[in-house]
């Protein structure tokens, strides 16, 4: 399963063209529409069962066929693009401002508290990503919002550390000892100063991340640690359709092409958006 960043590492520098660049806010429009309005998409109720009509394949009825229970798959899926998406944001905005606040405490309370914090990031790095969530669902139950909270717990030590390393970059620049020469109070300066300068790298990062949330997301409600049935979710399909696989392929591969294609237009901007920072801070 994809899990949360363990170790950010730096996203290979390749050429995106801007036809691929295009082609991905295209996806991620519709994938948006599908999340906010899925309603602007299909008229049909996702959960409607026509038990007369059970794994139809595609048609001009059922341009996605039709699953076990009779329900639309173009339906299913456009409606399942909320849950899916949802998570990934949530687990991803989550992370970041976790991230953003333990990475800066870490590079502004010293050797001890900087100690500290980092041998507590090490521990959660330890922990398989997957065992995080089982943790959060065992307190909580098995649900959307378990799964969110599990992966941001994950992923916050890869942004704690992105950040730390950037604030300390950041603290050692002229404007801000400026900013302390003139006799600005510390936390000031560094709420001022300091953060809104070291975050760039991990916003950037965060972009590439989500992608890596959606599938994750995905993975976890495969094993039914996600969203709980009749809800449409990608993943839950994919494993509503694996044993009817031999005799009805449409159920899994639809799920996993719109997984699959908003996972590589989140990941084609999150490398171009990346691109253009790191150009911008050379």
């Amino acid at each position: 399963m994809v899990t949360a960043l363990d170790t950010p590492t730096p996203v290979r520098r390749v050429r995106i063209p801007r036809a691929g660049i295009a082609a991905a806010l295209v996806v991620l429009a519709v994938v948006a529409i599908a999340a906010l309005a899925p309603g602007l998409l299909t008229g049909v109720d996702p959960n409607h069962a026509d038990l007369g009509a059970t794994l139809r394949p595609p048609d001009w009825d059922h341009w996605f066929g039709t699953d076990q229970n009779g329900r639309d798959l173009f339906a299913r899926v456009a409606h399942g693009a909320g849950a899916s998406v949802l998570i990934g944001l949530g687990a991803t905005g989550l992370a970041l401002l976790g991230g953003i606040v333990i990475g800066t405490l870490a590079a502004q309370t010293g050797r001890w508290g900087d100690e500290i914090i980092s041998r507590l990031l090490d521990v959660v790095l330890a922990v398989p990503g997957l065992l995080l969530v089982f943790l959060v669902a065992a307190v909580m139950g098995a649900s959307g919002f378990t799964a969110t909270i599990g992966l941001a717990v994950g992923t916050v030590p890869g942004f704690a550390r992105v950040v730390r390393a950037e604030v300390l970059r950041v603290r050692a620049s002229t404007y801000v000892e400026a900013a302390h020469g003139l006799g600005h109070p510390g936390p000031r300066v560094v709420l001022v100063h300091v953060v809104p300068n070291a975050v760039g790298p991990v916003f950037a990062l965060a972009t590439v991340s989500l992608g890596a949330m959606i599938v994750a997301s995905s993975s976890l409600s495969f094993v039914g640690l996600g969203p709980k049935p009749p809800t449409a979710e990608w993943g839950a399909m994919l494993a509503a359709g694996r044993d009817l696989a031999s005799v009805a392929w449409w159920p899994t591969v639809f799920p996993g092409v719109a997984i699959t294609l908003t996972v590589l237009a989140v990941t084609v901007l999150g490398q171009h958006l990346q691109a253009r920072f790191e150009r911008r801070t050379v």
